[in-house]
């Protein structure tokens, strides 16, 4: 027997179920803005937000080939470690050159110093002989009263006289010129000898420099050199990418930027893994600010896009170590704006890791200064005659 169609009891669970249904969808969003509420409320989001980290670039700082190469993309280096070597012929030909030239200064020095010596008693050896000329002249004209001595040896003594008196002031003017470049400097400090130890400085740098050292410690990237290159100063062979000092550049709508501060705490998802950082700074103006082209809004249409700040976020050195991170991975970052932070000008940018400074370039010439001075000691000595 068919059953009898009720249509009011129909209706009666149709509208039970859109109730239902009703009542579902509304807890469901009361649900989301309460999580919101209570978790989202106090923060601004953005996926807009990627890892970075210093990208030390290894140039060298002398020409020459290639004839070695010692590491290669993803190796870690340390800071002094010899990554690259070059040809060195030339440079150790100029050095020699340069050291050549340092020891015949000084002994040039050297001898100018004896000069010196050699033109005083040449000067008081023709003093003596000018006096007993003088004497002479004086018995001359004394025995010319008498008809002894002729008038023309008296004249002729005269000139003699006025010619040594002559080659007198001519010596005293060659000794004033030659003390004039060696006197009142001593011979180690003398500007001949600076500047040609200046020279082997130089060269010696060229030469010592062929061997490309790693000036920090990290991993390598984006090499470029090749073995046989023929490298020029300034030219990029290869980056260090030190991975124990990065951080997040996260860029933010400006309707976000109002409440964030340096010092505020964020999180950072990066491939489902969490980390925490902190807020160090604001960058000073918008990405178009500082485009290569900045755009200008007073040449004709203009359409309002809501513009970028870049925010700096330091991450924590520990959480880095347990799972290292690469730069220019993408990340979503969130910035807890309820807590009151620092002065919005303030910026707790750390600049006294290793990416900042370097001391592989400071004893480069304490092997050579010794060596210097070893030259200037050795070519200082007396010159001894050569026993036959």
């Amino acid at each position: 027997m068919q059953s009898k169609i009720r249509p009011k009891e129909i209706i009666l669970q149709r509208n039970r179920r859109l109730k239902a249904v009703a009542l579902l969808i509304m807890l469901t969003g009361l649900m989301i803005v309460g999580y919101w509420w209570t978790v989202n409320r106090s923060w601004v989001s953005t996926d807009d937000a990627f890892v970075m980290g210093h990208l030390i670039p290894l140039k060298p700082q002398t020409d020459g080939t290639v004839i070695e190469i010692l590491t290669e993309n993803t190796r870690p280096v340390h800071k002094g470690d010899v990554l690259v070597k070059l040809d060195g012929v030339q440079a150790k030909i100029a050095l020699q050159q340069a050291e050549a030239e340092l020891a015949e200064n000084v002994r040039n020095l050297v001898s100018l110093s004896t000069k010196v010596d050699a033109l005083t008693q040449r000067i008081l050896a023709k003093e003596a002989a000018l006096n007993q000329m003088k004497h002479d002249l004086s018995r001359f004209k004394t025995a010319a009263y008498d008809g002894a001595v002729s008038d023309q040896q008296v004249q002729n003594t005269q000139d003699k006289l006025h010619e040594l008196e002559a080659l007198i002031r001519e010596t005293k003017a060659e000794k004033i010129s030659v003390e004039a470049q060696v006197s009142s400097t001593a011979i180690d400090n003398h500007p001949t000898i600076e500047k040609a130890k200046a020279k082997v400085r130089a060269t010696f740098l060229n030469f010592h420099r062929r061997n490309i050292v790693a000036p920090v410690s990290g991993y390598v990237a984006k090499r470029k050199v090749q073995l046989g290159d023929n490298v020029k100063t300034g030219i990029p062979l290869m980056a260090i990418v030190p991975l124990d000092d990065l951080w997040i550049e996260a860029n933010f709508l400006e309707t976000q930027i109002a409440g964030i501060r340096p010092g505020q705490t964020a999180n950072i998802q990066v491939n489902e893994i969490e980390y925490h950082g902190t807020v160090e700074g604001i960058t000073p103006g918008t990405g178009s600010n500082f485009a290569l082209l900045p755009t200008d809004n007073a040449t004709g249409n203009f359409i309002h896009i809501a513009e970028r700040v870049q925010v700096r976020i330091g991450l924590i050195a520990e959480e880095l170590n347990n799972n290292p991170l690469q730069p220019g991975l993408s990340t979503i970052t969130r910035i807890n704006i309820s807590e009151t932070g620092k002065s919005l000008l303030t910026s707790t940018v750390k600049i006294d890791g290793t990416a900042y400074k370097t001391d592989i370039y400071d004893h480069e010439l304490d092997e050579e200064e010794q060596r210097i001075q070893q030259i200037i000691a050795t070519n200082k000595q007396p010159w001894l005659p050569v026993k036959l």
